[in-house]
């Protein structure tokens, strides 16, 4: 016993529930190659000769493998993580792995629509990734959902920038080559990570330790975002030689293992902040106890439910003469939960936020090229940033708003969206400078989304089935991509399109050749009347999401008073203290 000090130390590493969060953030960082598309795009339209429209398409295939999972989400209440991950891997790499093949004319091209069942299968392995990481993550830190949601989400949101300087200190300008990449890397990552990401029971730490450590990710986040952003800038206005890129990587790939300090640090008995005596985090000693009990202080995710007493005052689900299923706070299988009318007020608020950011973050290059803009990747690259921004601090602000306020997630939802009206707004009238503010207020809008919708689902109905009910939610986002980009954008684009086109014809036929030639592609659109009936209609769906989470707000009240009012008033150990005693009498 004496003699494994060593072997002692690295079972509280392999034991510590941080040491698996920063397993997920690594999974996470892999977890968002869908974004990787406009950089893959180019080569895949000259090497196989696709047009405009085939990327288009290609791009709604791999948005559909991106954000549908539900298979995903059904597995994971069968499967352990390490499967579920796997499974991920084999997709992710099989997939693009295929692609390159077929970009590099290993093997024979396939049928335009065989490449779109390609791209989707292949991107749809990030799907089983987010469902592993999330669940795993949530479960472990279920007292602190919201942090740790907006910092997985980031993380997410980051991967082309990542990517990007990978591909720049390894491989370029090989554009191919890029493809090989994400076919690669994020399998092999989640390989050795796999095994890491599992239930962890709480470390008992106490609540000032927790929020130093928070506060450390946090910074390691921003100092993160804003290496990426000062790179981005720099590789865009200078010319960088290789050596440099490959140090902009080594710095990358250092700033992404400080995390490690946090497990490492608790494995040898040191913290982040000085043993206070703060109300404590509830800790149950046995999991056999809690179960067996399924009392109304704590739920099965060991978090507090409502209580039978005050489940009438709750406003928020569809009534019935005397319920039998699960009350809000509870777990819901999936098909209890699509009964709700909170399910559905979620999900289209949603699709009215998350679909209209989608919008623009798709069509970005475009939008920046209508409006004469020579460099429009630098738009993308920076959307990106405050996409990853928005996550983080969508979680961050979302934990205050229900602890402190005790007000429901949904509230920060709308306030997103009213800021994402308003970047639409700036969009569409396009003044000097109104892109970079337009995008900034677009990108933190959409990011705010993805940390704010899985922690709320995990309150309104439970962890147990979270993994299937987040990814059903997840599907608002193709939706909104084919409602918005698909059918809204892409049609009112061209429309516009063809009239500039038209003009161009009678300059020509009257010898007004300089107009003639400016405008020489047929699908080539010009100035801010391309998109701006479509940024005003992506105003209006914001408005409309606004009122559909205000609402959601006013019917769920009553549960966040209930799930978080009393823990700002009473000790959660003594809660526990009183599970314990009936416990045992009803062993006895």
């Amino acid at each position: 016993m004496s003699g494994g000090s060593g072997g002692g130390e690295e079972r509280r590493i392999w034991n510590n529930r941080w040491f698996v969060l920063v397993a997920a953030m690594w999974l996470q960082a892999c977890a968002g190659i869908g974004y990787m598309f406009g950089a893959i795009s180019p080569v895949m339209k000259t090497s196989l000769g696709y047009n405009q429209k085939q990327i288009n398409r290609l791009g709604v295939a791999k948005d559909i493998g991106d954000s549908v999972g539900l298979l995903a989400g059904t597995l994971c209440d069968v499967l352990p993580p390490w499967a579920l991950i796997l499974l991920g891997a084999v997709q992710n790499f099989v997939g693009y792995g295929w692609l390159w093949l077929t970009v590099t004319r290993r093997v024979a091209p396939l049928h335009f629509a065989l490449i779109c069942v390609v791209i989707c299968f292949g991107t749809n392995g990030e799907s089983y990734f987010n469902t592993a990481a999330l669940v795993a993550c949530v479960r472990n830190f279920s007292e602190n959902r919201g942090p740790i949601v907006g910092i997985l989400k980031g993380f997410a949101g980051l991967s082309g920038a990542i990517f990007t300087q990978i591909y720049a200190a390894t491989v370029a300008p090989e554009q191919s080559s890029l493809i090989l990449m994400v076919a690669v890397i994020p399998a092999v990552v989640a390989i050795l990570v796999m095994f890491v990401l599992r239930h962890v029971p709480s470390d008992g730490q106490n609540l000032a330790a927790q929020s130093q450590n928070f506060r450390f990710l946090y910074g390691v986040c921003l100092a993160l975002a804003a290496y990426l952003f000062a790179t981005i800038l720099i590789q865009d206005m200078a010319h960088v030689s290789y050596a440099v890129s490959v140090a902009f990587a080594c710095g990358l790939l250092f700033l992404l293992s400080l995390p490690l300090l946090l497990p490492f640090m608790a494995a040898f008995g040191q913290q982040f902040a000085v043993t206070s005596p703060e109300v404590p985090i509830p800790e149950p000693t046995s999991d056999k106890d809690i179960e067996a009990l399924r009392a109304p202080l704590l739920g099965q995710d060991g978090i507090h439910s409502i209580p039978e007493d005050q489940v009438d005052e709750a406003e928020g689900a569809v009534k019935f003469k005397r319920r039998r299923g699960p009350r809000r706070g509870e777990d819901f299988t999936m098909k209890q939960a699509a009964v709700k009318a909170d399910f559905w007020l979620l999900f289209f608020g949603l699709v009215c936020g998350a679909g209209s950011g989608l919008m623009v973050i798709d069509n970005l290059g475009q939008i920046s090229q209508s409006l004469g803009y020579a460099n429009p990747h630098i738009f993308v690259s920076m959307i990106s940033i405050w996409n990853f921004l928005g996550r983080l601090g969508g979680g961050y602000v979302s934990e205050i708003i229900a602890r402190e306020y005790i007000l429901p997630r949904p509230i920060l939802m709308a306030a997103a969206q009213a800021g994402m009206a308003l970047g639409h707004v700036l969009l569409a009238i396009a003044c000097p400078g109104s892109l970079y503010i337009g995008s900034l207020l677009v990108g933190l809008g959409y990011g705010s989304h993805w940390s704010v919708i899985p922690a709320t689902a995990s309150e309104l109905f439970g962890l147990k089935n979270f993994g299937i009910l987040y990814n059903v939610l997840c599907v608002a986002n193709p939706v909104g991509s084919l409602v918005f980009s698909g059918l809204i954008a892409g049609t009112l684009y061209d429309r516009e399109a063809q009239k500039q086109r038209g003009l161009n014809t009678l300059a020509n036929s009257v010898a007004n050749h300089q107009l003639a030639t400016k405008v020489d592609d047929a699908s080539l659109c010009e100035g801010a009347i391309c998109f701006q009936e479509t940024l005003f209609i992506m105003t209006g769906a914001c408005l409309l999401g606004i009122v559909l989470n205000l609402v959601l707000v006013a019917r769920t009240r009553s549960v966040y008073i209930t799930l978080y009012g009393k823990q700002r008033e009473e000790d959660p150990r003594a809660d526990i203290q009183k599970l314990k005693g009936p416990s045992s009498v009803q062993k006895g």
